[in-house]
């Protein structure tokens, strides 16, 4: 294989908390250009779709219980 066919490096994977983040910040529609052009590059789709499933159970959770200690 010569220099100019050589394979592209592999991309580094998003950590737990990279995604957790990056999908935090996504729910509020606020995100820096430098930081999704790097989460752009790592995070992997499936890693998106279920920290997003997560969230959204987390968040209707949260809002579950306030509602029940709001009206108690």
């Amino acid at each position: 294989m010569s220099e100019s066919e050589e394979e592209p490096p592999a991309r580094k994977r998003a950590g737990v908390l990279q995604v957790a983040k990056a999908v935090f910040w996504s729910f509020f529609g606020v995100r820096k250009s430098r930081d999704h052009d790097r989460d752009a590059m790592s995070i992997t789709p499936l890693q998106v779709v279920v920290a997003g499933v997560i969230g959204a159970a987390v968040l209707v959770f949260l809002l579950i219980m306030l509602v029940r200690v709001v009206t108690s």
